[in-house]
């Protein structure tokens, strides 16, 4: 196995950048996540998967200005906006415009870190599927302290599981970027093979040591259209009827280093 790709996500769920190195420490790849637009009125952490409220957080697209480094300050971010409007993240108006973008009153906010704040709310709709723990409602969640992550901080996918998919739903486009991964593994094996990494430690060329924690639990977002890619249903309901709703795994870094495409990749 090996990584065929790395992902980061300057500002959570707008759309990313693909690298073809990264470091990684013990709060995951250097960068990731480290931003969040917030709902003014609630203080809940915006995003995709609510679409209802907040439109497609996916015409949105959020790259640093240069590559961040361990131990220096966070570069700014550059933002482009739906319109093609594009903005840094130290500009004064930046609220002004998103707000304007969005249709409401936001803030946008980095995370505290080491775990300062209290878990942040965040809200997701759950569309109509069978196989969900919830249909056709909203729900709150909270956030792992002083992060804008979801459950974990490192999320892995292969592409066995992608073409397992495919095989099961053939009419959906079952792309990587529908599913927001760090990192991409390539693997020969057949099925959702992720599935038995759980409590094992994947070791990434020379350095990285991540250990899988768990499974990662689908929603809405896979279904949004982005790009190129249609809004599907069938995509979050095929996930849902063949592996629980779980596509890839979550893990924690176990040692840190960097990672870059090509690194080889073995399980333990």
């Amino acid at each position: 196995m090996e990584v065929v790709s790395l992902w980061r996500y300057p500002v959570k769920s707008m759309m990313g950048e693909e690298l073809n190195a990264a470091d990684v420490t013990e709060r995951g790849l250097v960068g990731d996540r480290q931003f969040a637009v917030v709902d003014a009125a609630t203080g809940k952490v915006a995003g995709a998967k609510n679409p209802r409220k907040w439109g497609n957080f996916f015409d949105f697209r959020a790259a640093y200005v240069e590559p961040p480094r361990v131990g220096l300050a966070l570069p700014a971010v550059r933002l482009t906006l739906p319109d093609g409007t594009a903005l840094t993240s130290e500009q004064p108006e930046l609220e002004q415009i998103l707000s304007g973008a969005l249709g409401r009153e936001v803030a946008f906010a980095r995370a505290p870190g080491n775990g300062v704040t209290p878990p942040t709310t965040a809200e997701e709709y759950w569309p109509d599927l069978e196989g969900l723990e919830h249909r056709d409602t909203v729900t709150d969640w909270e956030l792992p302290a002083g992060t804008f992550f979801d459950l974990a901080i490192v999320h892995v996918l292969t592409t066995s599981t992608l073409d397992h998919l495919r095989e099961l739903y053939p009419a959906g486009r079952f792309e990587v970027r529908r599913f927001r991964p760090n990192v991409v593994v390539a693997s020969d094996e057949r099925g959702f093979v992720e599935n038995e990494w759980v409590g094992k430690t994947l070791a990434i060329g020379s350095e990285v040591r991540l250990r899988i924690t768990g499974p990662c639990p689908r929603c809405v977002m896979t279904t949004l259209a982005q790009g190129d890619l249609p809004k599907d249903a069938g995509v979050l309901r095929t996930a849902a009827q063949s592996n629980d709703a779980n596509v890839g795994v979550y893990a924690e870094v176990v040692e840190a280093g960097a990672v870059r495409r090509g690194d080889p990749v073995t399980i333990a």
